[in-house]
């Protein structure tokens, strides 16, 4: 048990040390670069599809664009007929933080699952849920950005879990 509690220990440090040099190195959280990225590669999208994308929560994603705008870097357009569609613009100075900000901008955790055997990941996937069901976790919050977690003074973090 204690040499898996710390590959867990492992795994949440180095998931905080990336999205703390992103923060150092980009000036904003590790959440808000990502956001910034998914913006860059997919101009005019709306909050709805921005959230589908990073698997974020709708009000965290509507708490990320609403500090990027202000900010000055997003903006927000209401050009459709329903004025309650927007459509996101990267500011000129968010391609500035981008280039900044170390990669990966999803975070090193993503970006290291992405890169093991399909097999490997469907085991793993089958065993974290064996510990989930002991936690008792609440399956709400996997929806929460670990550059949001694993940042406790990350306002977001408190604006997000507040409309849940």
């Amino acid at each position: 048990m204690t040499r898996v509690l710390r590959q867990f220990r492992l795994v949440f440090n180095a998931v905080k040390s990336h999205f703390q040099q992103v923060e150092r190195q980009a000036g904003i959280s590790g959440a808000q670069v990502w956001a910034l990225s998914m913006l860059r590669d997919a101009p005019g999208i709306g909050v709805t599809e921005l959230a589908q994308r990073m698997d974020i929560h709708q009000s965290t994603a509507s708490n990320l664009v609403r500090s990027l705008a202000h900010a000055g870097l997003v903006r927000i357009e209401r050009n459709a007929p329903d004025r309650r569609t927007v459509q996101l613009h990267l500011q000129p100075r968010a391609l500035q933080v981008l280039q900044k900000a170390p990669g990966p901008f999803a975070g090193v955790l993503p970006e290291a699952l992405a890169r093991l055997d399909p097999a490997l990941l469907a085991r793993l996937e089958a065993d974290l849920a064996a510990l989930l069901a002991l936690l008792q976790t609440d399956a709400h919050d996997a929806r929460t950005p670990l550059a949001v977690m694993s940042v406790p003074s990350d306002p977001l973090v408190d604006n997000a879990n507040d409309s849940h």
